[in-house]
């Protein structure tokens, strides 16, 4: 049996999410699965480098299936007539026997995408989410600049019976703006359930003054998800780049 690489894109917003759920749940793996397993005749199993959660979108997901060997191209031209149009198969590479999309990942990259404007931006609303209360763009990334480096995170996790470590390094986690439109790009070396959108969703609290920026640091030693911020609506996070 050949390993595979394979990338993807996808629109989440009518999918719960990527990881496979028992039926009639749509997900965006079993989609995936379901084709590839047309293509080959067979059943298969893949493996993705994350479980996007429901609406989470993603532009470079990077999965890894084990099938009969064939050549790459002509299994993606038939992945790419089989997939729903929300779901898009960009490259397909023979990869390493040991290679595996999750465990062999060291790197990936978010970015959140918030329309700030007292009005809609009705066409995009399934991409960005929208917050009309003007931000101090200024204190967020003052924020953002005392959560990044190696911490606990558990503060910034949903799973609260996580059993184990909730230590990562979050190596980036800049706020630009373009327009009414932010951006927050966060990479780190792993991410817990929620972490991405709880960050954003704590540093919009920072942007509205409900706490102040300096505060932040503290929330990894109060270990309580109850102290930091709500989670930041799924529609707004994508998934950018996973390195190995």
């Amino acid at each position: 049996m050949q390993n595979y690489r394979l990338t993807l894109a996808y629109d989440g917003t009518r999918y719960r999410g990527w990881q496979r759920l028992p039926p009639p749940a749509k997900t965006v793996q079993a989609s995936v699965e379901t084709a590839l397993g047309d293509i080959f005749g067979q059943p298969l199993e893949i493996s993705g480098s994350g479980r996007t959660d429901a609406g989470v979108h993603a532009a470079c997901q990077v999965a890894s299936f084990h099938a009969p060997k064939r050549p790459t191209d002509e299994v993606l031209a038939q992945l790419r007539r089989l997939l729903p149009e929300d779901i898009g198969a960009l490259t397909l590479d023979y990869a390493p026997e040991r290679f595996h999309a999750r465990l062999s990942a060291v790197e990936k990259t978010y970015v959140y995408r918030l329309w700030n404007s007292d009005w809609p931006d009705v066409f995009a609303r399934r991409y960005r989410a929208w917050e009309p209360r003007q931000l101090d763009c200024g204190a967020m990334r003052a924020g953002a600049a005392g959560l990044v480096g190696t911490h606990d995170f558990f503060t910034f996790c949903a799973n609260r019976q996580m059993k184990k470590s909730t230590v990562r390094t979050l190596r980036r986690l800049d706020i630009t703006q373009e327009d009414a439109e932010l951006r927050f790009t966060l990479t780190a070396d792993g991410f817990l359930y929620h972490m991405a959108r709880i960050l954003v969703g704590t540093l919009l609290e920072v942007g509205l003054g409900r706490r102040p920026a300096e505060s932040l640091p503290a929330l990894f030693d109060a270990r309580c998800r109850a102290l930091a911020g709500e989670t930041a609506p799924a529609r707004g996070l994508w998934l950018m780049e996973v390195r190995y």
